[in-house]
């Protein structure tokens, strides 16, 4: 039966008994943001997302979607051809797979070290060893003038504060907020009043842009603003090493 979302068509279903995910891609690299940065690890990329952030860095995962439907036994195949004992499933938005629960079981039950990269709109009962969420503020918003169907749904669905509070309850965690001006950071103050539940000294905020440029020049506000309100910083060293090209 095919999974729906509003909005999204065939990114997932089950024939037979047998689960299918979308998946765009499955390649190995370094983590590059978050705790774990530095981090040898295999990334497995679901295709398909409930939101529509209009700086995505991979909209052949959100806006136009790509990828084969593989088995959860393809998918394995995949990432054991790697040497790598981390493993980085992301998006999209890998909590919209009711069969991404059985991938991670299956991957932890072989070892493996598990990151989920979710924007904590969605739970799934995942085996999860760090969960890296990613709350969309209100300057993630497409535009209103452009994708007016799409600008409603993704506030809509954005905000999740119960979500949030589940994963945070069940499993260890980062918060990865995405920074664009220096006015956001009242907007994850304002959030983290809103959760209190959340560890500060878990929060990371991260500069928004794919041009290492723009970073670095966000960097030198944010990185003040960080120690001001006791957060760490989170750069995107994978721009930093690779630039912005798919498969890193």
């Amino acid at each position: 039966m095919a999974q729906t979302v509003p909005g999204i068509t065939d990114i997932g279903f089950q024939s037979l008994g047998q689960q299918y995910i979308r998946i765009a891609e499955v390649f190995q690299s370094r983590q590059g943001e978050g705790l774990l940065t530095g981090t040898e690890s295999v990334f497995v990329r679901t295709s398909g997302c409930n939101l529509r952030c209009w700086f995505c860095d991979t909209p052949y995962a959100s806006w136009a979607i790509e990828g084969d439907r593989l088995t959860i036994d393809e998918i394995i195949s995949r990432v054991t051809s790697f040497s790598a004992r981390h493993v980085v499933i992301t998006g999209g938005e890998p909590m919209l797979f009711p069969g991404v629960v059985d991938l991670t079981h299956r991957l932890e039950s072989k070892g493996y070290h598990i990151t989920i990269e979710t924007s904590g709109t969605r739970y799934l009962p995942v085996a999860c060893h760090l969960l890296s969420i990613s709350p969309k503020l209100s300057n993630s918003t497409p535009s209103w003038k452009e994708h007016p169907r799409w600008a409603a749904a993704h506030e809509r669905r954005r905000y999740c504060p119960s979500v949030v509070r589940e994963l945070i309850r069940r499993y260890p965690y980062q918060i990865k907020f995405v920074i664009d001006t220096e006015r956001d950071v009242a907007e994850v103050e304002n959030y983290l009043e809103e959760v209190p539940e959340i560890d500060r000294h878990r929060v990371l905020l991260m500069p928004q842009g794919i041009d290492q440029r723009v970073l670095e020049e966000k960097a030198r506000w944010l990185k003040p603003l960080c120690e001001k309100h006791g957060f760490l910083f989170c750069p995107r060293k994978q721009i930093e090493w690779y630039g912005p090209v798919r498969g890193t």
